[in-house]
């Protein structure tokens, strides 16, 4: 999905020019209609402070976390310019009411992202669904029939030139000056790496950084395993265009590697293609094999910047995406066990006490909410990433469904990884129903994050799915939720199946009913997410973060 256009000095030139003649994007204007805006809400999101132990790294990797900070905050300002627009600081500096300030902040501008982006400081209109990546005033209709080589790709931004027609300005030449510095940054810190093997991929991701070229970086990664400082940085994920769902955002990660309990988990990996050839569909559907490098491992995260600090946070990472990449080394999966931790203390135990039913309340626990969370990413592996009849990867036949769909997938399948893994023994003395409850429970808290999210969209469909199958059950008179473990394996056997078939499929308008049928939130739904809010549980966390918070300022 990578491209050039021309030959690299005369290319740059003349998109150069492009550039500087169609201008910039600028941060909205005050809305001609009228348009309904929300309250700012900071109080939504709980505080946490993201440290690791640091006491075992040299000052060289102490000096290295510090400049991929600096790196990582390249992203961030470039994640603004995507999502919003120029000059976002001196916009922010001009909102007088603290609130709102803190909350655009926290958003990226001043579209509320867990309440269906929409806008909360007055005068401003509906969030574009392609963020600044494509003109506002361009219809999909113009895009599609528009004659430009490689518009569906990743990395590039859609604009107008002088005459008004839509060019593609590559991010490498549209963020030059920026993404040449964060480069700069990549092989410094490589200097200080006491991993070779590491060292190498920074310079490789340095290279892929100012041109766009990504595969070569992503496939050395899947190889880097000595290392205890990480870094994920580039545009990644694909959720912020909801126009299309074609093109990356910029986030990076600042990750230190806990040695213990990553090699507790490292042995999973190998169970992918067993488990693939075990999925609940016809053969088909599950044909690809899974690579067989893909790995497992735990992380303090002490910087999240970009797409990764926007609205709700993530907490377990799956890649690369690259479906060749996937397909030929797998993927590695990288659980945040500190972030994880936050959202449980701080969100999912204070869930459980309103909504789940004392009797299966003990059965909500770090550990499985752990092992939930992983095999979610772990699962990303399983099914297919071509369609079965020519349409191409499912990502391009899902268009802007393709998000929610594949974290639905996941999340299904990383619930049947767990259960067929428990029928062979493989989990230890633990009992299943830990998996399922807390399972239940992370449903409520990831719909809060609203339909604008790929998660929330997903986990609505996954609850009124089981809703409907029995699967999870409401006490009408206590207005309390269990799990009828009977009726549970039932229900993710059958809406797994249903995933994988539209997947595999490529069946895009049977994606958007199921969406539509059940990924909307009932009137009784509604009313005991009200009542987290009334009892002022947050939806999810921010964080103190950086080198002061880490002490090595």
């Amino acid at each position: 999905m990578n491209f050039r256009i021309l030959t690299r000095p005369l290319g740059v030139l003349i998109l150069s020019a492009i550039v500087a003649s169609c201008g910039t994007e600028t941060p909205p204007e005050p809305a001609a209609e009228s348009v309904t805006t929300v309250k700012p809400r900071p109080e939504i999101y709980a505080d946490f402070t993201l440290t690791a132990d640091l006491g075992h790294l040299s000052d060289d990797q102490l000096e290295m976390i510090r400049i991929l900070i600096d790196a990582s905050k390249i992203m961030d300002g470039l994640f603004w310019k995507q999502s919003f627009g120029e000059d976002h600081v001196e916009w922010l500096e001009g909102i007088a009411d603290a609130d709102a300030r803190r909350f655009a902040e926290l958003n990226y501008g001043p579209w509320d992202r867990l309440d269906d982006e929409k806008p909360f400081i007055d005068g401003v209109g509906p969030k574009p669904l392609g963020a600044r990546f494509y003109p506002e005033d361009m219809s999909k209709e113009e895009f599609n029939e528009a004659y430009l080589p490689g518009k569906n790709g990743l990395y590039s931004l859609i604009r107008r030139n002088a005459a008004g027609e839509l060019v593609l300005i590559p991010f490498h030449v549209a963020y030059a000056a920026e993404l040449s510095e964060a480069a700069g940054l990549l092989r410094k810190a490589a200097k200080l790496s006491d991993s070779t093997d590491f060292a190498n991929y920074l310079k490789l991701r340095a290279a892929a950084l100012i041109s766009d070229e990504f595969q070569i970086s992503d496939r050395y990664w899947m190889d880097v395993k000595d290392n205890e400082i990480d870094v994920v940085i580039g545009p990644i994920e694909n959720y912020e265009d909801r126009l299309f769902g074609y093109r990356a955002a910029y986030e990076a990660y600042v990750l230190i590697k806990d040695l213990e309990w990553s090699d507790r988990l490292s042995r999973f990996a190998a169970f992918l293609p067993d488990l693939q050839e075990g999925l609940p569909v016809a053969d088909e559907y599950k044909w690809e094999t899974p690579g067989t490098d893909s790995d497992l491992n735990a992380y303090d995260v002490v910087y999240y910047a970009g797409h990764s600090n926007a609205g709700s946070k993530t907490i377990a990472i799956n890649l690369p995406n690259d479906e060749e990449v996937q397909l030929d080394k797998g993927t590695r999966r990288l659980q945040l066990k500190n972030a994880m931790q936050a959202k449980f203390e701080k969100i999912l135990e204070p869930i459980a006490d309103t909504l789940i039913d004392e009797s299966q309340r003990k059965h909500i626990t770090f550990d499985a909410f752990f092992a939930n969370t992983m095999f979610h990413e772990v699962a990303h592996g399983l099914g297919i990433k071509n369609t079965i009849n020519g349409s191409g990867t499912v990502r391009e036949a899902m268009l802007d469904l393709a998000s929610s769909m594949e974290e639905g997938k996941a999340d299904i399948l990383g619930l049947y990884m767990i259960t067929e893994l428990h029928k062979a023994g493989e989990l230890g003395d633990v009992d299943l129903r830990d998996y399922y409850t807390t399972f239940m429970t992370s449903v409520f808290r990831s719909i809060r994050f609203g339909a604008s999210s790929a998660h929330g969209k997903a986990n609505m469909v996954r609850f009124n799915f089981f809703m409907d199958e029995g699967a999870f059950v409401r006490d009408s008179d206590t207005g309390r939720y269990r799990v009828d473990y009977g009726k549970m394996e039932t229900a993710m056997t059958d809406l797994s199946r249903l995933l994988l078939t539209l997947q595999g499929d490529g069946d895009y308008d049977g994606a958007a009913e199921l969406t539509s049928k059940k990924g909307a939130i009932t009137a009784q739904l509604q009313q005991d997410l009200d009542r987290l809010t009334d009892a002022k549980i947050p939806v999810d966390i921010t964080f103190q973060q950086g080198a002061a918070a880490l002490g090595i300022e």
